[in-house]
């Protein structure tokens, strides 16, 4: 288990866009957990499991608060961790594996689709970008977009940040072509009815 110090919410409604409004507007929303880092100080350690297998409690809790706070349906997320300056990358990287992203992915409803990370090493206040993306199909060009949140007094040394961010649609006026969310949907729908059919 990883000791969480504090958890901060990050809510952004984006309304405007090149003086226009959308239809809707768009709500991007960030879960970030400041937690133990129990590998700190050791130097190198090969075994990475003590942050690997409890991230799978900390994608279920993050997750649930960022989809609880975005009111929405989720279309979009990503994740991202800042490993204070006692440990390295490799720790921030240990807690964002498929263990915390597909607890992750089941507490938002997101598909099979990759999901978007960045990590880095930092000290408090650091600002870190997460990446996000469609949750069903990576190449729906609409929804690529980031967020951006920091903690004023975290990570400390021994300390690692860890983020899952959701949004509820793509970018506002978005025109750069790729697959549209209906062309996702409907792709997704189709391969969902032939599996079902073949099986």
């Amino acid at each position: 288990m990883l000791t969480i110090r504090k958890v901060q919410l990050v809510v952004e409604e984006v309304r405007l866009a090149a003086g226009r409004p959308g239809l809707r507007p768009l709500r991007k929303v960030a879960a970030l957990a400041v937690v133990s880092n129990p590998l700190a100080g050791q130097g190198f350690v090969e075994d990475l499991s003590p942050l690997i297998e409890p991230s799978a409690a900390l994608g279920e809790e993050l997750g649930t608060l960022a989809r609880e706070a975005l009111g929405d349906e989720v279309q979009s997320y990503g994740k991202a961790a800042i490993c204070g300056t006692a440990g390295e990358q490799e720790h921030a990287n240990a807690c964002l594996t498929s263990t915390f992203g597909d607890a992750f992915r089941k507490a938002v409803g997101g598909g099979l689709a990759w999901i978007t990370s960045t990590t880095k090493v930092g000290g408090p206040g650091c600002a870190i970008d997460v990446p996000l993306a469609y949750k069903d199909e990576l190449w729906v060009r609409s929804h690529y977009d980031a967020v951006e949140v920091r903690v004023p007094d975290a990570p400390l040394a021994d300390e690692l940040v860890v983020i899952a961010a959701v949004a509820n649609r793509g970018r506002l006026h978005a025109r750069l072509g790729g697959l549209s969310l209906e062309e996702a949907r409907t792709r997704l729908e189709a391969a969902s009815g032939a599996a079902e059919g073949a099986a």
